[in-house]
């Protein structure tokens, strides 16, 4: 274990211990409730991360709670059965928190005034080769003609939906010239994986918030329905029943996952072994990031985790 202290733009010093696997953090038992990044952390979206399993096996028999809180545009039922076919117990964690979750259900509900205020037709951005959203149960009226959106509803970025449910394979470029008229337009869009990219195979793929990035960008109105906004963290600890004080995130992605733990001032474990492996120089699975370079990617996403790990190992 070691500290290294990070420089950050206030009077504070910022103070980040380093593992190399989870079992003395766990330990002690300091965290009732532990919040799971999926995508980086987990697995690949294709295979577990060697000793992944094991790890939250051992986590469990601590006695903490643990909940998957991820900005996956799917439900999260969805996500449960995701982890079960990888060889995950589902039986181990509380539940899950998915960004496309909370945006059903607020959907749904319309009992937020900013949601109450959305009309019912919109432009729908989703999957085709990941498989398209539903959005049965919404009352929702998917059109593809901008004249005649009220909002834009973005799941994925490999398609546009229509309104029979169907889903045309559309390119990244022609999507964002649809978001064009559609910021020319001023209507908001509500943003279902606030996700730059994820990490897939090893490879990196682009996700929604990218393209809400570039609404914004626009002018365009964004509502992110996931990390780093702390509605999501607020939603985990409500499932787990905790405060604040007892809360960790676990998370790949320091402007999703550790700035959101910052943001809803709970504490959070930086694994370097994600989508930021790249950017670290690092190559194989579980090397060591250097310090210095972790310091400086904190500073550039102003983003500060409280301990730092290869990869989620025991």
């Amino acid at each position: 274990m070691m500290a290294a202290r990070c420089s950050v733009p206030s009077k504070e010093v910022q103070l980040f211990q380093t593992f190399t696997g989870l079992q003395h953090l766990a330990e002690t038992r300091r965290f009732k409730a532990w919040f799971l990044d999926q995508f980086g952390v987990l697995h690949d979206g294709k295979k577990p991360y060697p000793g992944a399993i094991l790890t939250l096996e051992k986590l469990a028999m601590t006695g903490s709670k643990m909940v998957i809180i991820s900005n996956s545009s799917r439900r999260a039922s969805t996500t449960m059965e995701k982890m079960k076919s990888l060889g995950f117990d589902p039986s181990l964690f509380v539940g899950a928190i998915t960004s496309g979750e909370l945006t059903h259900q607020y959907l749904q509900r319309r009992d937020d005034s900013w949601f109450a205020s959305l009309g019912r037709c919109c432009i729908h951005m989703t999957w085709s080769d990941r498989g398209a959203i539903s959005l049965e149960g919404l009352d929702l009226q998917v059109v593809e003609d901008v004249g005649e959106a009220e909002f834009v509803l973005v799941h994925g970025t490999e398609a546009m939906g229509t309104p029979s449910g169907t889903a045309i394979p559309t390119k990244l470029e022609d999507l964002e010239k649809t978001l064009e008229h559609c910021a020319a337009k001023r209507i908001p869009m509500v943003v279902a994986n606030p996700d730059f990219v994820t990490v897939e195979a090893r490879a990196l793929r682009v996700m929604p918030g990218t393209l809400a990035a570039k609404y914004e960008k626009l002018g365009g109105e964004v509502k992110w329905m996931g990390k780093p906004d702390k509605i999501i963290y607020e939603a985990a600890m409500a499932m787990a029943d905790v405060d604040v004080s007892d809360s960790i995130a676990v998370g790949d992605s320091l402007h999703h996952d550790i700035k959101g733990a910052n943001a809803a001032g709970i504490q959070s474990a930086f694994i370097t072994g994600g989508i930021h492996a790249n950017e670290l120089g690092l190559v194989g699975f579980g090397e060591a990031a250097d310090l210095s370079s972790v310091q400086a990617l904190a500073s550039k996403y102003d983003a500060y985790p409280s301990y730092v790990l290869p990869a989620f190992t025991w």
